[in-house]
């Protein structure tokens, strides 16, 4: 049975936990790739709110393997603390499976990205030790969650600089969760081969991927779909479907070039209305338009085949609504996105306006009952962007979603 990819195709924040946690039911296994606990995924379940940083969303359905893959960097004792509060609501963790070969985030790495933040070159990050812990894991100095069944792990801890209360605390927040460490590339492969299905979570997004995304001011793992297979052990062959998960606008946190973004009230307007503040840091997120040559770009690297719009009940109520259809730099009209940070910074983007809509949408389930000027935005992207928009989100709550 071929695999399903769920990606934002923006700069994180898109809605990725109530896609993921809509579709879960009929998948046998979720699975996250990548990403650490800078990532957030809030999903609204049974009237509760889950703030998952780790544990993919699949962990709120009952029976269902819920699984971190191999490209995560896990923070040991941020883990146990969300698995404490995921047992307190009443969630069944006993299906959760960490992959050995995920690396782990030590307090070293948490002071050197504060040091790196604090210093004359800060890119915004949520300073969780993200980037550190994978450039270990590049370096080849990492320490794996495997590694912890090892004899001299305490020794590797000691040579990592830390002391022996952090060494204590690191031991036995794995013994809290070594019943669930396993090897999960195998794991996955052969649910794979014997028909399983299997639905896969990226964190954060396209625009924030080490390679493809506005470095530097980007993540430090890839969140794109080629992620997929590089943090799982999946071939490639093993994906047929790819929902990119995009807003009915735009967002992002922290640093870095935002063509479309809005500083004046409206943004601040449609921040408020859509409660756009960061699942794991609380910090403002910034707001702008709908970005299609971004949205575009985003699809093309990840192949994706259809598209979820989230959040659209958040542009009710303003009088007109705009959207990027394209870039001009030095009076060139581009092709692509950009990308130089410099090239994105000095564009100007070209937008097309869209009558908005006065009622309120919130909690609308059929297409049909949108207002005429919702439908026409709607279609309108879709056209742009050559690919069907299969799910719009009016609210929250998973019911809310038109699926076309």
């Amino acid at each position: 049975m071929p695999a399903t990819l769920i990606v934002g195709i923006q700069w994180g924040d898109e809605g990725k936990g109530k896609i993921t946690d809509l579709l879960a039911d009929k998948y046998d296994c979720v699975v996250r790739y990548q990403g650490g606990d800078n990532a957030g995924h809030t999903v609204v379940k049974l009237g509760k709110k889950f703030k998952l940083h780790f544990v993919p969303s699949g962990i709120l359905f009952k029976n269902k393997l819920a699984v971190m893959g191999n490209g995560m960097v896990v923070n040991l004792i941020s883990l146990v603390k969300e698995l404490d509060e995921l047992k307190n609501n009443g969630i069944d963790i006993r299906y959760l499976r960490i992959s050995d070969r995920a690396f782990t985030i030590l307090p070293v790495h948490i002071n050197e990205d504060k040091l790196k933040e604090d210093g004359s070159f800060s890119i915004g990050t949520t300073v969780k030790g993200i980037g550190p812990a994978y450039k270990d894991k590049i370096n080849r100095t990492g320490i794996r969650i495997g590694d912890f069944f090892e004899p001299d792990i305490e020794k590797r801890l000691l040579n990592r600089e830390l002391n022996n209360s952090e060494i204590k605390e690191q031991l036995s927040c794995f013994n809290k969760v070594k019943d669930y460490v396993c090897d999960t590339v195998t794991l996955l492969n052969d649910m794979h081969k014997k028909g399983g299905k299997i639905l896969l979570e990226g964190a954060q997004a396209t625009m924030l991927d080490i390679d493809f995304g506005t470095y530097p001011y980007v993540t430090s793992s890839s969140p794109s779909a080629g992620g997929a297979c590089t943090g799982t052990g999946l071939p490639p062959s093993s994906i047929k479907k790819i929902i990119g998960i995009s807003k009915a606008y735009t967002t992002r946190v922290g640093k870095g070039p935002f063509p479309t973004e809005l500083t004046d009230k409206l943004g601040d307007l449609i921040r408020e209305k859509g409660v756009e503040y960061g699942t794991t840091t609380g910090r403002p997120r910034r707001c702008g338009w709908l970005d299609l040559v971004a949205l575009r770009y985003a699809i093309n690297v990840c192949g994706v085949t259809a598209i979820a719009i989230m959040k659209l009940d958040v542009l009710s109520g303003l009088h007109e609504i705009k959207v990027a259809v394209g870039y001009v730099l030095h009076n060139k009209k581009l092709k692509c996105f950009p990308s130089r940070i410099s090239a994105i910074k000095e564009v100007k983007v070209e937008y097309k306006t869209f009558k908005g809509w006065e009622t309120d949408i919130k909690g609308i389930r059929k297409l049909k009952d949108l207002p005429i000027q919702a439908q026409r935005y709607i279609r309108f992207i879709e056209k742009e962007i050559g690919i069907p928009v299969k799910y719009i989100s009016t609210s929250p709550d998973r019911k809310d979603t038109i699926i076309r």
